[in-house]
This record gives structure tokens, sequence and C-alpha cells, in this order.
């Protein structure tokens, strides 16, 4: 059966450890994050933190943050990137399935790109785990592959022919999300997708030209492609059709 692994993930971030040279999330979680909590003070996780890119900038909004992640090459990068950065943060190397943590330890736990490496059944004993260390009122974040995206039919095909950069993933709907969600007893308070930019095909493009020493800007910016991709954005962003269009979506659910 494949499954992702540590290897995988030590060998990815060896890989991408020039950290400017990988494509970021744009701050999504921390933009939907704050739209229901105020994060000054707060004691907040970020679980598979890879470079820590997600939560660095709740430090600049009054967090106290934890990185926690299992490959030691993504904690070196974390590291560099809080020391680099002059960045207070706590990185921690762990078990998502054993969080070195007591009952109740957080106001906000998130992941970003997480969940969909694990089966069914591990999946709920990590979303298990996340509810024990979080507060009663506390908010859980889970940010993953949208399924009904192009992105899911090349997956698929890259793991049947064991080319996959993590070995197995799967993808979810905001329906199916939020049930598991609820299931476990959070309540759901926001959801979201978002639009990439660049899009996944000039990601690829740009990824496949590298091996042959071919070297495209990160973020190209077509001035008539770019004002017409923002408009459509900007005119579907926090709409029902993002949660059902976009790569990426994520529900925040509440622990009652």
């Amino acid at each position: 059966m494949k499954e992702s692994r540590l290897e995988h993930w030590d060998n990815f971030w060896e890989e991408k450890k020039e950290v400017k040279e990988v494509y970021s999330n744009s701050d999504r979680v921390v933009r939907n994050l704050v739209k229901v909590m105020d994060v000054k003070g707060k004691r907040i996780l970020e679980i598979g933190a890879g470079t820590g890119r997600d939560s660095f900038p709740l430090v600049e909004r009054g967090a106290i943050v934890y990185q926690l992640d299992y490959s030691m090459n993504s904690l070196k990068i974390m590291k560099r990137i809080a020391s680099e950065e002059k960045m207070d943060v706590r990185i921690i190397g762990g078990d998502t399935f054993q969080l070195p943590f007591k009952d109740g330890s957080f106001d906000v736990i998130f992941h970003q790109g997480l969940l969909e490496h694990f089966r069914h059944e591990k999946a709920r004993d990590l979303l298990r785990e996340n509810i024990r260390v979080l507060k009663s009122g506390g908010l859980l974040c889970v940010d993953v592959p949208q399924r009904y995206h192009i992105y899911t039919l090349i997956k698929t095909f890259l793991i049947a022919i064991d080319k996959w950069f993590a070995g197995w993933e799967r993808s979810f709907s905001v329906p199916e999300l939020k049930r598991e969600m609820e299931a476990l007893g959070l309540r759901t308070v926001h959801t979201y997708g978002e639009w990439m930019y660049p899009s996944l095909f000039y990601r690829m493009t740009r990824e496949a030209l590298r091996t042959v020493k071919i070297k495209l800007p990160l973020n190209p910016k077509v001035p008539v492609l770019y004002s017409i991709r923002k408009t459509l954005r900007d005119a579907v962003k926090d709409t029902a059709l993002t949660t059902y269009t976009a790569l990426s979506m994520g529900v925040i659910g509440k622990k009652q």
C-alpha cells in the first residue's frame, strides 16, 4: 500500500532548502484565521510546519507561535529562517500522533498540506490528537487539497506510477471535511477556498524546465493576464464557488 513516509519529506526539504525558490501559500491560513479570531497573545501551534512560512506572520500579529515537524531537514529550515528573520518561535521535533503537549495547551492549531497524507482512520486519529491539545473554545484550521480540480487527476496519475513527491495523498470536498471535523465534536465557524497564482500549469512548467537548467521567474506578472485573473479572483473571493474550484481549501472548527 502506497504511503507518505518520513524519507519523502526529508528528501523534499533537502531539495527545497532554498526557500525563496519554493512557492508560499500567500498567507491564506493567517488571513482566514484572523477573520474569526484576534490572534494577539494566543498560543498557536502549526503541525507539519515545513518551512514555517504559514505561521511566521502570526508572530508579527502578536501570537505565541509553536512550529512542529518530524523532518529534520524541515526543522533546520525553520531554525534558519527564524534566526535570519529574528522571529521568536518555538521549533519542536515531534510526532503529530503523539503531540508533546498537555491537554488544552493551545488557542489555535492548524496544519496545511498534512491531513491528506493519511487514510481515514489515521486522519481521524490525527484530528483527535489535535483536539486533545486544543483549549475549550479554541480553533482547529485544516487546509487540504480540494477534490474537484485538475490537480487531483494529475496527482492520481503520478501516484499510480510512483512519481508523486510525497508518496501518497488524497483530496477532500468541503462537505466531507466538515463532516469529519464535526463528527469529532467541532463546530464549523468558517470555510474558504483560494485560487492559486501563478497557475498550476505555470508552476508545473517552471518545475520541468528547472530540470534542464532553464529558470523562469517564481511569480511572473504579465500585465493584462495578471489583471484579468486578479479581477476574477476578487469577484469570487469568499464565495462558495472558490471552495469547489480552488486547488486548496480549508475548514475552521471550534472546540465546544
